[in-house]
């Protein structure tokens, strides 16, 4: 390895090709990188007294292989997006002054032919930049003078219009003054000596953090001959960054690797750890080639549920509503699942049946607030319990055999919780309203185009007549029932309707007996709307949900040939805590509080413990301590990251403490409630951060 310091104009002002391979990632800044930049030069051009500016270094392979003609070729294994964006920019520069050739002595050709053409050159030889498949048309285009058009790169396009913008309101003599102050590092390796794939594993140069899906990339192609890592790449990566939608490529595939890892390995690799999991799996293969054409396989099945591409209607739509519930923790068992109907070992209708057990299984879990922190152990461990001679009898029985937070609710705790819970604050409650008014229908109704009515208002100074149709414990009545889902329905006529009595609601223009949604059909013969009528219709709609969200049906002796014995596991319920029992000052407070914390999300999970309840998504985000005056909370957020305006926090990072959190805050009174949520909010999306989620 040589590395030396250069001017970077003087390191592009000579005959040379850098070349980026094509197992490195496409050309990824944005405009938030490149304004970074363009104030560097500016800032570099303005100030007499800056004789340099570092931007990072370009390190690249000068020998073996790769030198195949007269014109030095260097393949580029870091700087490309440093390299790329100035192209980008010395392009606009050039345009500009070709088109204003009154305001500089600059002179564009020369600029041209310094640092982007090699003048002497014909074909590809002639620049000096080569990138991969999908950005290398864009820049020659701009080299050459030539329109882009929607099918060229977008993040080319949108840079050099950028640029363009930027140097229209600078002086031209400052842009020039600054490029020429540029400094990189040159780092020249010995193909036969360096380890490119550790060296560019190691790297940490200025710009983009390289994603897990860029460390696989290069660890599969880099090191293989030209002839072999073209075959690799155009039959297979293309293919997969094609179906993933190239713009979303790397955070989607990310995800694709981690389930096809859980799938393949039964472990659960965190999201950043994904390529060091991936090396080990990849020994398992006798080749790349292998390994890729199996990564390729899957990743159509991933792209096919996730982004839901699938070809038949019927499988997508299933698709469709477990990506609702955004239950990516049953992905490494649907890849399974998906590879044995692909290979025709399950029949269509079998395979829409398991994906409608997850749905049930995951929905059900989720009205019935029981902890889902065991659902990533579930779906990692599920297929290997699979009976595959009775595939799908072997699932559902698997699944009603699950136990304790594991279980899923059947229908009298299912029917329970859906009748008092609160839908208007679920995170899917445009989901459960679609499925409820689409069951059974054949023309679908598009719940998007509806908004959501409150039959009894929300408003807490109800007119008389709806204190009338109440009852005298109206206020205990709105207090209970507002949010449930005895009180919803949809409407295209919401901000008619308001408040009006019902009666009105029912009988105007858009009110409930003029309306086309089917589960207003009941409201249009009534006379009022009371907790009678409330808890009556609940139950109506309950029924619906029983049978669209079902409780597999698995015989008793079926049951009998799946069990297996398990050592029980001591488990804590909220009676266990003495400060939470009913008459206790905190147990109003608690129960207002778990029911605010549960509604954060579908994923959310309560989880008492011998001395706290826990609060989890991916991991714990909250725990709540009871005591006899207060509710001590322990927030899993850095002292220093939470946004805590009225200094409720205390710092107890490395001091003893129950629950799992560096940030904690107490709570008293119900007025505290809503800053306290707020605090809370921050715990949870600072644990999902984390785990990538």
């Amino acid at each position: 390895m040589e590395a030396k310091e250069v001017n970077f104009l003087r390191f592009l002002n000579s005959p040379k090709q850098l070349v980026i391979p094509i197992y490195q990632r496409t050309y990824s800044w944005k405009e938030k990188e490149c304004k970074q930049l363009w104030k560097d030069i500016i800032k570099a051009g303005e100030d007499d007294s800056i004789s340099g500016h570092f931007i990072g270094s370009v390190v690249y392979v000068e020998k073996g292989l790769y030198q195949v003609s007269t014109l030095p070729k260097l393949l580029v294994i870091d700087g490309q997006q440093r390299l790329t964006t100035l192209s980008l920019l010395i392009s606009a520069l050039c345009k500009h002054i070709t088109e204003n050739s009154t305001q500089t002595e600059l002179n564009p050709k020369k600029l041209s032919n310094y640092y982007l053409m090699n003048d002497n050159e014909e074909g590809e030889d002639k620049y000096k930049l080569i990138l991969t498949k999908s950005d290398k048309t864009a820049l020659f285009k701009i080299l050459d003078n030539l329109d882009l058009t929607n099918e060229d790169s977008l993040r080319i396009k949108e840079n050099y219009d950028f640029f363009k913008d930027e140097i229209a309101k600078a002086d031209l003599n400052t842009i020039y003054k600054g490029l020429s102050k540029l400094i990189i590092i040159d780092v020249s390796l010995d193909r036969e000596k360096d380890n490119p794939q550790l060296i560019f594993e190691s790297l940490n140069s200025t710009g983009l953090e390289l994603t897990q899906a860029d460390l696989i990339r290069n660890y599969i192609l880099m090191g293989l001959e030209k002839s072999e890592q073209e075959e690799l790449y155009n039959k297979y990566w293309f293919e997969m960054e094609k179906d993933f939608r190239q713009s979303a490529f790397t955070a989607e595939f990310d995800f694709f690797v981690r389930s096809y890892l859980i799938m393949k390995e039964n472990k659960i690799p965190k999201i950043k750890e994904v390529y060091q999991a991936f090396k080990l799996f990849s020994k398992k293969f006798s080749s790349i080639k292998e390994l890729v054409v199996d990564l390729h396989k899957f990743s159509k099945y991933y792209v096919n549920f996730s982004l839901e591409k699938e070809p038949d209607k019927d499988i997508r739509s299933a698709f469709a509503d477990i990506n609702e519930l955004k239950v990516d923790v049953s992905y490494p068992f649907i890849l399974s699942v998906y590879h044995d109907y692909a290979n025709k070992k399950i029949t269509k209708e079998q395979f829409i049946e398991i994906l409608r057990v997850i749905e049930s299984y995951v929905f059900r879990r989720a009205i019935c607030g029981v902890p889902t922190n065991s659902l990533n152990k579930t779906f990692s461990t599920l297929y290997k319990k699979v009976d595959k001679e009775n595939y799908l009898e072997s699932i559902k029985a698997i699944i009603v055999l699950q136990d304790s937070y594991r279980r899923i609710p059947d229908d009298e705790e299912f029917q329970k919780e859906l009748q008092i819970k609160e839908i208007y604050h679920f995170r899917n409650r445009n989901y459960i309203l679609r499925k409820l008014e689409n069951h059974d229908r054949k023309e679908f109704v598009d719940v998007e185009s509806y908004t959501i009515e409150h039959i009894m208002p929300q408003n807490p100074k109800l007119s008389e007549q709806w204190k009338e149709d109440l009852g005298e414990n109206w206020k205990e009545i709105q207090k209970t029932y507002l949010h449930t889902i005895g009180n919803l329905t949809l409407t295209g006529y919401n901000p008619e309707l308001s408040d009006k009595p019902f009666k009105e609601k029912r009988d105007m223009k858009g009110g409930f007996k003029d309306s086309p949604i089917r589960i207003n059909r009941g409201l249009a013969q009534l006379e009022k709307w009371s907790e009678t009528e409330i808890k009556k219709r609940a139950s109506e709609i309950i029924n619906i949900a029983k049978e669209i969200w079902s409780y597999p049906s698995v015989e008793a002796e079926t049951l009998e040939k799946y069990k297996t014995e398990e050592e029980p596991k001591q488990k804590y319920t909220i009676e266990d805590h003495e400060y939470l029992r009913d008459g206790e000052p905190m147990h109003p407070l608690f129960n207002e509080l778990r029911k605010r914390i549960l509604n954060i999300d579908s994923s959310v999970k309560e989880e008492p413990q011998k001395l706290y309840i826990a609060y989890k998504s991916s991991t714990n985000f909250v725990d709540i301590i009871p005591q006899k005056k207060a509710l001590s909370l322990s927030l899993n957020i850095p002292f220093e990251k939470i946004k805590d305006p009225q200094e409720k926090c205390r710092d107890v990072s490395g001091k003893g403490k129950w629950g799992n959190g560096d940030t904690e805050v107490k709570i008293s009174n119900f007025e505290e409630l809503d800053s306290v949520l707020n605090l809370i909010k921050q715990a949870f999306d600072n644990v999902e951060e984390e785990n990538g989620n």
